[in-house]
């Protein structure tokens, strides 16, 4: 990547930034929840215009939906953080080993400094706002790139964060592929990125030249497993909802089935009733999204084409025909029973409304197969034996899970939400995505009394003897 000129406007903004961070390096309670509350404003203040600005993006997504899947999300984060910043903050005690004693010890929580974020186009407002909020209530000036697949919200966004943030607080950077190449290389102290594994690489790899510590939130394919204990309409429904919200366009949304053999048929009807009660009309249905660009469309209209090239039985929702002038986006769900294992729709993350069904004669068949893959961002169980259920979460390594339902581990404000190896790395939301933007310093503060001096040459019998008294307090 070749080295971002210092007269550029983003290393001019990156540079204000760097200096305000470093003149003030202690940011004080009362600064972090003053942004805090700014950007809460700049949310409510302009809530018609938020979902407005993603309904355009998107073509079709009811402003129920972004209320529900990006504002609040982002409210439950602002109101943790209000409560719990004053305790988060504070230096912590650490207990001290005899050997120093009477010194004492402490941890002090500081800014790591300018944070960048390169943020998805799916949820854009909380894929945004969220990490730069737990950056900001960290102490940190940020800079933010959103998606150049949402152009009215992420003008909407340059333009309301410029009006209520300085620039060298907080700002966001607007382009293609090639501003956010620019981005990435950087010198942050921290660069947040949500997004697919292949850019993630790319974006890691910029970042290491300059060695930038990074957290990467990125997907694969999360299991949905159903377990024969499992009340199968009942977890239809909560599947469906998983893999259907915002069609499909989902981070964390059920990727593949794993069901016991023999119960195929079973699920398809299960299915296609859970389909009609969340959406009686498809396509055309205000609540259902559509695909965010052609370009995408047409990727997941090839996944179904080499599905069933390669002999897999492709069944779409069997919901009344679309209104006419639907949307042309909106893209009817579809199961794929036993797809080839080595088609595309296996090989690549879905991100659509397209669930492939295989079927297993065992739980240890189940557990196989997921670990043949790279471990997924997230793994779904349904069934009531519960020692079917600890087999699975003990013998699987996932980002997060959630039991008898989909989703809803990411909105546990006590739950930390990452990836694991291929699935990405590092984690936020709660304390945990406080203490991710966040140095953690360790301080000595050593008495007048300190004994350190037994421990200096030359050494003699006396520090053998201390040696062994200390053999006993260890």
């Amino acid at each position: 990547m070749t080295p971002i000129a210092p007269e550029t406007p983003m290393r001019s903004l990156f540079d204000a930034q760097f200096q305000a961070s470093r003149a003030q390096p202690d940011v004080s309670l009362k600064a972090r929840r003053d942004r805090v509350e700014r950007l809460q404003a700049l949310l409510e203040t302009h809530l018609d215009a938020w979902c407005e600005a993603v309904r355009t993006d998107f073509g079709v997504r009811s402003r129920e939906l972004t209320e529900v899947a990006d504002l609040f999300v982002l409210r439950a984060m602002i109101g943790q953080v209000r409560r719990q910043l004053p305790r988060w903050m504070r230096p912590r005690r650490v207990s001290t080993p005899v050997y120093l004693w009477p010194a004492s010890a402490r941890i002090r929580r500081q800014p790591l400094g300018v944070v960048g974020v390169i943020a998805p186009w799916n949820y854009p407002l909380q894929l945004s706002f969220g990490p730069a909020l737990m950056a900001l209530a960290a102490g940190n000036r940020v800079m933010l790139k959103p998606s150049e697949l949402t152009p009215a919200t992420s003008a909407l966004m340059a333009r309301l964060v410029h009006e209520r943030f300085a620039s060298d607080e907080f700002c966001v950077i607007n382009g293609g592929a090639g501003v956010a190449a620019e981005f990435a290389g950087l010198p942050f102290d921290h660069l947040f990125f949500t997004g697919s594994t292949a850019i993630g690489r790319r974006v890691a790899e910029a970042a290491a030249r300059h060695l930038t510590p990074t957290t990467l939130e990125l997907g694969g394919k999360s299991p949905c497993i159903i377990d024969r204990s499992a009340d199968l309409d009942a977890a239809a429904v909560k599947i469906a909802h998983g893999k259907l919200l915002n069609a499909g366009q989902t981070c964390i949304a059920p990727d593949y089935l794993l069901l016991p053999r023999g119960q195929e048929a079973a699920f398809g009807r299960a299915w296609q009733a859970a389909v009609a009660r969340l959406f009686p009309t498809l396509p055309g249905h205000r609540d259902y999204a559509a695909i965010i660009s052609e370009r995408h469309h047409e990727r997941l209209q090839r996944l179904l084409d080499d599905a069933r090239a390669q002999g897999a039985r492709v069944v779409e929702a069997a919901v009344p025909d679309a209104p006419q002038g639907h949307h042309p986006r909106q893209m009817r769900p579809a199961l794929v029973f036993e797809p080839g294992p080595d088609g595309a729709l296996m090989r690549e993350e879905i991100f659509g409304p397209i669930l492939p069904v295989l079927p297993c004669d065992s739980a240890d068949e189940a557990i196989a197969l997921i670990n043949a893959r790279p471990r997924p961002l997230a793994l779904y169980w349904f069934g009531q034996d519960r020692g079917a259920r600890e087999r699975v979460l003990a013998r699987t390594v996932s980002g997060g899970v959630t039991v008898n339902d989909t989703l809803m581990h990411i909105t546990h404000e006590g739950l930390p939400f990452g990836g694991v190896g291929e699935s990405g790395w590092g984690a936020y939301h709660g304390e945990t995505g406080f203490l991710r933007f966040t140095h953690e310093k360790p301080e000595l503060l050593q008495s007048r009394w300190a004994m350190g001096h037994l421990f200096y040459p030359p050494y003699g019998p006396r520090l053998r003897r201390l040696m062994g008294l200390l053999r006993r307090w260890m």
